[in-house]
């Protein structure tokens, strides 16, 4: 679905059967729309607990239908993500009057699939995954510069290779909701649902438009 079917105030079916087709047609709208970043969005975690965080991130692509999603495993959000692995992503872009929303049970990538990533990165990259452990205390920013210093000695001329306690993990959608801006708070809510077992079989898409 396209903004100018979007500034009409569409029907439910304007927008695609497959909610993952619909989503990259707007994400693809959302490149070119001149947002100032447009793959960025929040990512919400639980503790075991139910004791909820969110922080923005930038979206890294679908793989077969799952949203990846790249940490260090020793985060707060890898430790949320490993004990509670259930997730829920907000993208929101201003310029088109547009959000969606996706709910899902998380699950660890391959090694091999996060090697595959982590090597696709800028070399800087590399070297800030080995120097920061993400989410622990440190004394000051300059701690960290000579941790990197340090990291950039030690791979000089090779190859960086993956932290251990670095990755990737797959979010596979059970909701999506795209919602459009209306006037007097009349906004267009289109959720798509379905069934997803323990192991990640995923059921077929039912969809329905709510009210705002």
């Amino acid at each position: 679905m396209r903004k100018q079917q979007a500034d009409k105030n569409p029907d439910l079916n304007d927008l695609s059967r497959n909610p993952l087709k619909e989503f990259e047609s707007w994400y693809a709208d959302a490149l070119s729309s001149g947002e100032k970043h447009p793959d960025a969005m929040t990512l919400s975690t639980c503790t075991k607990r139910g004791r909820p965080s969110g922080r923005i991130v930038l979206y890294k692509g679908l793989s077969k239908g799952r949203f990846c999603i790249f940490t260090n495993y020793g985060s707060r959000k890898g430790h949320e993500l490993i004990e509670n692995p259930f997730a829920s992503l907000t993208f929101h872009w201003k310029l088109l009057d547009r959000q969606v929303r996706v709910e899902g049970r998380v699950f660890k990538m391959s090694r091999r699939e996060s090697e595959k990533y982590f090597h696709s990165r800028p070399r800087t990259s590399q070297l800030g995954a080995w120097a920061s452990k993400q989410s622990s205390p440190i004394p000051n920013r300059e701690y960290l510069l000579a941790r990197v210093k340090h990291f950039e000695l030690m791979f000089q001329g090779r190859a960086i290779p993956i932290p251990e306690n670095w990755g990737g993990f797959h979010l596979i959608p059970e909701r999506i909701e795209f919602w459009i801006d209306g006037e007097f708070r009349l906004h267009d809510r289109f959720e798509y649902r379905r069934k997803v077992s323990a192991s990640g079989a995923t059921g077929t898409w039912s969809r329905s438009r709510v009210s705002p």
